[in-house]
């Protein structure tokens, strides 16, 4: 899910939140963003969390992804918490 936070917060444009169903796959989630970002020519990406904490936050300045275990993500409900901010996009 893709939320445009611009009304909702100053830490960042855009929130990006997503699953992962084990901790290597959260693992391998960063690691292709990072990778993918690397690519870009990107830098000062900041990460928080690990994949075994089961919320990994990757902070690329204007967009902030959160991945989350299935359990984290139900826990925390952030889609809830940030409701008043635009859905951009939304894949089930």
């Amino acid at each position: 899910m893709l939320l445009d936070m611009r009304e909702v917060t100053h830490l960042a444009d855009y929130y990006v939140l997503c699953d992962g169903s084990s901790k290597r796959q959260i693992g391998a989630i960063q690691d292709e963003l990072l990778e993918k970002f690397k690519r870009a020519g990107s830098k000062g990406v900041k990460v928080e969390g690990t994949p075994d904490s089961g919320w990994l936050l990757v902070d690329f300045g204007s967009v902030i992804a959160h991945i989350l275990s299935p359990e984290q993500r139900t826990y925390y409900e952030l889609e809830e918490l940030w409701q008043k901010a635009p859905i951009v996009v939304r894949i089930l």
